[in-house]
């Protein structure tokens, strides 16, 4: 599903978000793969850019089909933003249970993207959920276009920045 109904964007265009949901078997992660690569390529990103967030996209799904309860589906969230592109990716899980960040990869999702965080949540707090409080593991993840990542904007790591420019 698309919704454009969002608020919006600094540019005057609406940030658009596209639901995607799919089982969690081998055959239909890479439909979300896909996905990740035809957005990117229509924001206008590199080519090396949009295989980054392909293979990015394909290792949460595949993190995520790991630990999901049971035979669930898996939520893919894509909002189109100003500045790149952002990344919701959850399962249903069991109570407790935690997106493992320590592995390979781990390490290659914080490659690949500019902004990745993992962890518990409910369904009431990821996009696209329920609004109930039933367990979940997410992902979520950015990839801005070139010259709008927060350190681009604000100067640069590191730099001090003068209110007074």
């Amino acid at each position: 599903m698309v919704d454009s109904r969002g608020a919006l964007a600094q540019d005057g265009r609406r940030a658009e978000r596209l639901e995607l949901r799919v089982p969690t078997t081998p055959t239909q992660l890479p439909a979300v793969r896909a996905m990740a690569g035809d957005l990117a390529m229509r924001m206008d990103y590199d080519l090396d850019s949009v295989e980054d967030l392909r293979l990015a996209v394909d290792e949460a799904c595949a993190t995520l089909a790991a630990i999901v309860s049971e035979d669930r589906r898996l939520t893919v969230v894509f909002e189109t933003r100003r500045s790149g592109l952002h990344i919701d990716a959850w399962v249903p899980t069991a109570e407790g249970t935690d997106v493992p960040r320590d592995g390979f990869g781990w390490a290659v999702l914080h490659t690949l993207v500019d902004h990745v965080e993992a962890g518990p949540a409910t369904q009431a707090t990821v996009p696209a959920g329920d609004g109930s409080t039933a367990a979940v593991a997410v992902i979520s993840m950015d990839k801005f276009l070139p010259g709008h990542s927060p350190e681009q904007v604000l100067g640069g790591a590191g730099q001090n920045i003068s209110v007074a420019r």
